[in-house]
């Protein structure tokens, strides 16, 4: 099991920590480092940034939103970041929901997001491969554009850029059954959120017959500390605010998966209390046990006694967001 560092994305402002974090995730050995976006900093400028300041570890988006852009332009952004990193890029990609898609980025949300997503994934890849010009005739893709309003003179391109691999990884952030099964069939490799390694039949019957190869690569939250509880307030407070306000109270994949996984009653509480304005209650609402099992938290004795049963299961590639330096090198330690 590999070992990668989760930057996620900006708060108010870009963390000063990031590059050194990135740098020190690379002398210790961990094999790649992944940003994120939401409705604030985009996630391939700050990888750009990191991959001119590193030379070897790998370089992924967790995730690049779909919504935010159009797959040729996607494809354009990785080929670039690949060229520009000597062919450390990889690829992940995620549909988000209605509340980012219509609010944020003012689109609707897919009538089907697995056709969505199986159209998205088809055209990055034939930009990638650069083997005829890009066409598809889609339901939600079209290349040339043939909607109502199109004015006829679109013809099929391809990258003028020639890409340095047309295999560049490409990695699906999926929550349900349904796509986690099409993301084993279409990308190389999986990004689950809320992995918990005594539970994996909650993410469907996909993940007992993995293609071979595929990446399966959670993000964790991790900290080295002496007080469990205290260390599981960050993870709460994560939960807190996906299953609270990322979605809709009528719609939310987050709380979906939280319920699938157990806590369909504590899912419902959180939502509630988020969505009235209560945010604190909101994170305390959430159970130790639930943020305790999709995390690394506590001593180091314990985080290496939990670590061997991430290491049992699936999991290639362990995405760890570590606040601490001292956190990043025991697990390091720990997993070599």
């Amino acid at each position: 099991m590999r070992l990668g560092l989760a930057l996620g994305y900006w708060g108010r402002g870009p963390s000063p920590d990031h590059v050194p974090l990135a740098r020190e995730a690379e002398r210790l050995g961990y094999d790649s480092v992944w940003t994120a976006e939401s409705w604030g900093s985009d996630v391939f400028t700050p990888l750009a940034w990191i991959a001119a300041h590193t030379s070897r570890i790998r370089l992924g988006t967790a995730v690049a939103q779909m919504a935010a852009r159009p797959p040729t332009t996607t494809a354009m952004h990785a080929l670039t970041l690949d060229h520009l990193s000597g062919g450390r890029m990889m690829l992940g990609l995620g549909l988000s929901g209605p509340q980012v898609v219509e609010g944020w980025y003012g689109r609707p949300f897919p009538s089907s997001p697995l056709t969505a997503t199986r159209e998205y994934v088809d055209v990055v890849r034939q930009v990638l491969r650069r083997e005829a010009p890009v066409e598809l005739t889609g339901r939600f893709h079209s290349h040339p554009y043939r909607g109502p309003d199109a004015t006829g003179l679109g013809k099929p391109l391809k990258p003028i850029t020639h890409p340095l691999r047309p295999d560049l990884p490409i990695l699906l952030g999926a929550e349900g059954p349904k796509n986690v099964a099409q993301t084993t069939r279409i990308a190389d490799g999986w990004l689950p959120l809320y992995w918990s390694p005594t539970r994996p039949e909650v993410y469907g019957p996909a993940v007992r017959e993995l293609p071979e190869n595929f990446l399966v690569a959670p993000l964790a939250q991790a900290r080295v500390c002496d007080d469990v509880a205290e260390g599981l307030l960050p993870v709460k407070a994560m939960l807190g605010f996906y299953i609270g306000g990322m979605g809709h109270a009528a719609r939310n994949f987050h709380a979906d998966l939280m319920a699938r996984m157990g806590y369909e009653e504590e899912a419902h509480r959180i939502q509630e209390l988020f969505l009235s304005g209560r945010r604190e209650e909101a994170v305390l609402a959430v159970p130790d046990a639930f943020a305790d099992e999709i995390s690394l938290v506590g001593p180091r004795e314990r985080i290496a006694e939990r670590l061997e049963l991430w290491r049992k299961g699936p999991v290639t590639d362990l995405l760890v967001l570590a606040p601490d330096w001292e956190t990043l090198r025991v697990l390091a330690e720990l997993n070599s």
